[in-house]
């Protein structure tokens, strides 16, 4: 019997090769691996073959947060190149960052992407991670259209291109915040949105900021000893109404949207904005979802434990030993896994 206290019991052996590193040809031309969690079966699909797991009266329930483009290149007065990723905003203009090389940026050190869009170090954190004041004038987002890259996962190993301003931000992106994509979303077209909402499906959005703790992996043996990233997540009054008068299941679409339900059910659902370091790991009990949409996971992480958590260990085990097998595609622009 596997410890699942252990970070050694989330690990598996996956070839580099079914790494998406490119999206699909077509949004929504995936594969879908069903996972049966009460029958405890598992079964492959076409992701186009979705809504027929869903019926009317159920509700999807989706993260609309849109990816910025958070990569930044700069020079410091000197000419050093300095790169800066954003990872959180803690007010107007003040970002945590990561900075690369963080030895050239000491305190009090500006670095200029433009000439009219420059930051300066304000504090450096134990984690090695730098607060910067960014100066400009105007609207941030569009400094950041300007200057700024979509800062696309680290193993697909290249840098964003011309595809990926459309294919790595859902069809239904709205509030910007994110440095990474929730990307179960990205499955979606617009006419599998009609499709669902013309069946009777009830169609829902929250909003939660997906930050680089996503990709932070999980150091310690014993994984309760790992922390947990914060992210900011909201949800509108409109929004918790519709949350509550749902009859039948209720969906997650991608572990965001999950994480930010169950960091904010109490019973019911009320009008909420804050900070979410929720960790879940086998042993929870999920309260806020019945269903569960989610990419395949790398290995160790704390979106993997998630997964296991709600399909139970030995399913989700097989589920990606048979993933693996099938040739499935794994991570931010891989195939997909309903968990009924």
């Amino acid at each position: 019997m596997k410890d699942l206290t252990l970070l050694s019991s989330y690990l598996y052996d996956l070839p580099k090769e079914l790494i998406a590193s490119e999206p699909s040809e077509r949004r929504g031309d995936s594969r879908l691996l069903v996972v049966n969690r009460h029958e405890g079966t598992i079964s492959h699909h076409l992701f186009q073959e979705f809504p027929q797991f869903i019926l009317p009266g159920d509700q999807l329930v989706f993260n609309n947060s849109k990816v910025i483009k958070a990569r930044l290149y700069g020079h410091k007065a000197s000419g050093a190149k300095i790169e800066v990723m954003l990872h959180k905003q803690l007010s107007k203009g003040l970002w945590e960052c990561l900075v690369r090389p963080g030895k050239k940026m000491p305190l009090n050190e500006r670095v200029v992407f433009g000439d009219d869009f420059s930051a300066t170090v304000e504090k450096i954190q134990n984690d090695g991670s730098r607060i910067l004041r960014f100066e400009y004038e105007g609207n941030f987002q569009s400094f950041l259209e300007r200057y700024g890259e979509l800062p696309l996962p680290h193993y697909m190993e290249r840098a964003a291109g011309a595809i990926d301003e459309t294919r790595y931000q859902t069809v239904y992106a709205k509030n910007a915040g994110s440095v990474a994509a929730p990307t179960a979303g990205l499955h979606f077209t617009e006419e599998m949105l009609d499709t669902l909402k013309a069946k009777g499906v009830d169609l829902q959005y929250v909003t939660l900021h997906v930050g680089w703790g996503t990709f932070k992996p999980v150091q310690a043996e014993k994984i309760h000893e790992h922390e947990m990233h914060r992210e900011r997540y909201e949800i509108t009054q409109e929004t918790a109404e519709a949350l509550n008068r749902c009859q039948r299941k209720r969906f997650g679409v991608g572990s965001t949207a999950c994480r930010t339900l169950e960091s904010a059910y109490s019973g019911r659902f009320s009008e909420a904005s804050g900070d979410t370091n929720l960790f879940i790991t086998p042993g929870y009990t999920f309260k806020a979802i019945d269903c569960m949409l989610t990419n395949f996971h790398l290995p160790g992480s704390t979106l993997l434990m998630m997964v296991s958590a709600f399909g139970g260990y030995e399913l989700i085990r097989e589920a990606y030993a048979q993933a693996v097998k099938e040739r499935y595609r794994f991570f931010s622009y891989g195939d997909a896994m309903l968990i009924l």
